[in-house]
């Protein structure tokens, strides 16, 4: 998303109390389930670089749950470097990479993609409220087809997308028909899949096998700082051949963790007993709290309706900037009047209340 993000000099002053509660759900501590584990792992010595019975445990309780056995797990340290390395395992450097014009790997990630493939090109399309279209990903397959072209080799998808929505099942499988029709691999930049898995069990029973490698999806870059945990992500590949010395693509990337079970053990205390999908239900249903009661304001409107634990609404310009000089933390994505809110897994009804409540003050109601 082209990201115009406002940060308030003004709220450096003395005396004021910062509040990060909607800037991002990755300004949140970590939960209680992998604090625990982290402190259950820290117990005597394990065999490193991911040998350990953590790694095992956490492994084989992800090929649980998506109902595959023979799913490759990686884990590494964050959501730029799991993306990048799935990609750069999927393509070669005249390839190209077909995503959407506000997905995270064209604006947010500094060109890693593009470094770790050693040039692969990223080929954006717009579409409606941050999900691409199969006409559009399939205008821009065969937009050319000369040597002089970087050949489109990946789709990759956001789930839950930046605009804080869902790609259901019938919507995932018609992008990917249309990619593996020509050819292309599908990669999902699942930074916040928890939000989408649990939004998308909740209205339509679906699950996250459903919504992943049975709808087409060759690798997924399964997302665990948003939802509570630190440090850690798990590149999930549902093809295991395409996971061929993906092993030494972390280490040489400086992703291969020696201590390995302080990553791998937070999935374990997360996973274990649902407390992944707790943590996004939670998050997301504070998140359509949150717009019902903005949504009350004169002068407020949510811009999408949320789907997960994204908001994005409209609010005049000078009402934000004095929200932020109260010391308000939030990012400006869409226009001057566009901003975007979120909520995370230790969201609280009462912080929901007093922001509105600010903002009702600052627009002046």
């Amino acid at each position: 998303m082209s990201q115009n993000r406002i940060t308030n000099a003004h709220a450096n002053g003395a005396g004021i109390t910062h509040d990060y509660h909607f800037a991002s759900d990755n300004t949140s501590g970590i939960c209680p389930e992998a604090w625990i584990a982290l402190a259950e792992a820290n117990q005597g010595r394990l065999p490193s670089y991911g040998t350990d019975k953590w790694t095992q445990q956490a492994c084989d309780l992800i090929r649980g749950i998506f109902e595959k056995p023979d799913i490759e797990v990686f884990f590494v340290f964050n959501g730029t470097s799991a993306n990048s390395l799935a990609l750069a395992s999927l393509c070669q450097s005249y390839h190209s990479v077909i995503c959407h014009d506000y997905a995270h790997v064209e604006t947010d990630e500094c060109g890693a993609p593009e470094f770790f493939s050693n040039g692969t090109k990223l080929l954006v399309s717009a579409g409606p409220n941050g999900k691409l279209t199969p006409d559009a990903v399939e205008e821009l397959i065969l937009k050319r087809a000369d040597i002089h072209y970087p050949k489109p080799r990946v789709l990759s998808l956001t789930q839950s997308t930046e605009w804080g929505t869902a790609y259901t099942v019938d919507e995932l499988r018609a992008l990917t028909v249309a990619a593996k029709r020509h050819g292309l691999h599908v990669h999902m930049d699942g930074s916040r899949f928890s939000n989408a898995a649990s939004a998308l069990e909740y209205r339509t029973g679906a699950t996250p096998a459903d919504i992943t490698w049975r709808a087409g999806v060759d690798v997924l870059c399964f997302g665990g700082t948003k939802n509570g945990m630190n440090t850690t992500e798990a590149v999930v590949f549902f093809n295991p051949q395409l996971a061929h010395e993906f092993d030494y693509r972390c280490k040489q990337a400086g992703q291969l963790a020696s201590k390995m079970r302080f990553l791998s053990a937070q999935w374990v205390g997360m996973l274990k007993d649902g407390a992944w999908l707790r943590n996004a239900a939670h998050a997301n249903l504070m998140t359509k709290r949150l717009a019902a009661a903005l949504r009350e304001i004169p002068g407020v409107r949510p811009i999408v309706e949320p789907e997960v634990n994204a908001l994005f609404v409209e609010m005049p310009q000078a009402a934000a900037n004095r929200l932020m000089t109260q010391g308000w933390h939030f990012y400006n994505f869409i226009g001057a009047n566009g901003y975007r809110l979120m909520c995370s897994w230790d969201t609280r009804e009462e912080d929901i209340d007093r922001f509105t409540a600010a903002v009702r003050a600052a627009i002046g109601q």
